[in-house]
């Protein structure tokens, strides 16, 4: 993963990593659309939901809502859904 997920690729896939947010390395100030998707496929022991809900805690400080949360069981991928309020 790169050092810092761009704002360009972020605005393309609508979706930012939740180790990027945790770790302060996303830029969600220009991101143009209310709804946005955290991928969390990172997490220790199986603990990627607790990583994208403590992303979505971040982000809830700067007007974003948790509006799902998705576990794919076959890729072992947590996905956090949230709008901008």
């Amino acid at each position: 993963m790169p050092a810092a997920e761009s704002p360009e690729h972020i605005t393309r896939t609508r979706t930012v990593t939740a180790r990027a947010i945790l770790q302060g390395k996303a830029d969600l100030r220009t991101y143009p659309y209310r709804l946005l998707a955290v991928v969390s496929q990172h997490g220790l022991g199986g603990d990627q939901i607790s990583e994208a809900l403590a992303a979505a805690e971040v982000l809830g400080q700067f007007g974003w809502d948790l509006v799902n949360v998705s576990e794919f069981a076959s890729s072992r991928i947590v996905y956090a859904f949230l709008r901008r309020r």
